[in-house]
């Protein structure tokens, strides 16, 4: 499958302008989630499960492969992505109300460097309606794998409000979500990165987490795993300061990396906006992904994003101290049976990650 899409379907898709070809990708995955004897038959194919299932934040994955935030904006294709040999996905990042993003153009391709500049911003229907979609797929609440839900502010929402949305999300969405992302660092929505200063960072991922053990209490069970996505483009004493807050408040992960607003050396290319996929995104989230792990001597998991588009750079993500790891551009560029390929390998290599 691999090769038919590297050498015919990729090439039809990039004729199309990126985002008209997301779309089409968009529908053709939502169509084969409604589909229930193919996403079977797919799944029968294309899922490599480990020999024991890895367990992490209190949930169980098949294999260590997702897919991360940003494809499924919507929770429109969860089902489809199981059936394509993934062990858990990401869903959002979505927002309290739908908004409809930046303006066009907004998402860009850089085939010589196997990547992309997306300044989406947050375009998505909102919480309720993905809490809908999410129950009208499963029923019944069962699933193959975990679903995640990323989580952020809407544009217009000032700094000093942005807790609220956050709350909003996780209330309405919290029967849903396997597990849940704080998104405080997109690069497309504005000023949205300062959530990561000491400023905002306390009084926003306490509130989640105090509302989160309240809703545990009520429902009589355990609290949502609750994870935070960080940008690459964080000094070390900036993600000493976030992790120390990570630890205190009881979190139970971190996802590195976002996209980041640095470039390749001699990129001539769109400067606005973050940069995804290839060597240079995957150097820049190894080095904070060793540096978290080494920090925290391994107390905190760690999700590994950024320029995963084979077997190896999803073991370098391993190596450097993740525990899963999750792609979106090397989907793009490698096709459909991308995350088959890299959780079989990581089964070879054996159960030598934590």
């Amino acid at each position: 499958m691999g090769v038919l899409y590297e050498n015919f379907i990729r090439s039809i898709f990039f004729k199309m302008s990126p985002e008209v070809a997301h779309e089409r990708g968009r529908q053709a995955l939502m169509t084969l989630s409604r589909v229930s004897l193919a996403c079977r038959l797919l799944r029968k194919g294309l899922l490599v499960e480990e020999d024991n299932p890895v367990q992490l934040f209190g949930l169980e994955f098949k294999n260590r492969v997702g897919l991360a935030a940003g494809m499924d904006k919507d929770g429109e294709f969860p089902r489809a992505v199981e059936a394509l040999g993934f062990g858990h996905s990401e869903v959002g990042t979505v927002t309290p109300n739908g908004q409809p993003g930046n303006p066009e153009p907004r998402l860009f391709r850089y085939p010589e460097d196997k990547g992309l500049v997306n300044r989406m911003g947050f375009n998505n229907r909102g919480a309720m309606a993905m809490h809908d979609r999410l129950a009208k797929q499963y029923p019944k609440g069962k699933r193959g794998m975990p679903v995640g839900i990323n989580i952020g502010k809407a544009k217009l929402t000032p700094l000093e409000h942005a807790v609220e949305d956050y709350l909003t999300g996780f209330r309405v969405l919290a029967d849903q979500a396997d597990y849940f992302t704080v998104n405080i660092s997109s690069p497309n929505t504005e000023g949205l990165r300062e959530l990561q200063g000491a400023h905002y960072l306390r009084t926003l991922l306490g509130a989640l987490q105090e509302e989160n053990t309240k809703l545990a209490r009520k429902m009589g069970r355990d609290r949502h795993p609750m994870l935070l996505k960080i940008a690459p483009d964080l000094s070390f004493r900036e993600i000493d300061a976030i992790l120390e807050v990570l630890l205190e408040l009881g979190y139970d992960g971190v996802i590195a990396t976002n996209t980041t607003i640095t470039r390749p050396a001699n990129f001539s290319g769109e400067t606005v906006g973050g940069w995804s996929g290839g060597a240079f995104m995957r150097e820049r989230s190894n080095g904070v992904i060793k540096y978290i792990h080494r920090a925290t001597e391994g107390r905190l998991p760690i999700v590994g994003v950024g320029g995963v588009d084979s077997p190896e750079s999803a073991g370098e993500k391993m190596d450097a101290g993740a525990s899963l790891v999750q792609l979106y551009t090397g989907w793009v560029y490698r096709g459909p049976s991308l995350a088959c390929e890299i959780a079989k390998a990581l089964k070879a290599h054996g159960e030598n990650w934590v």
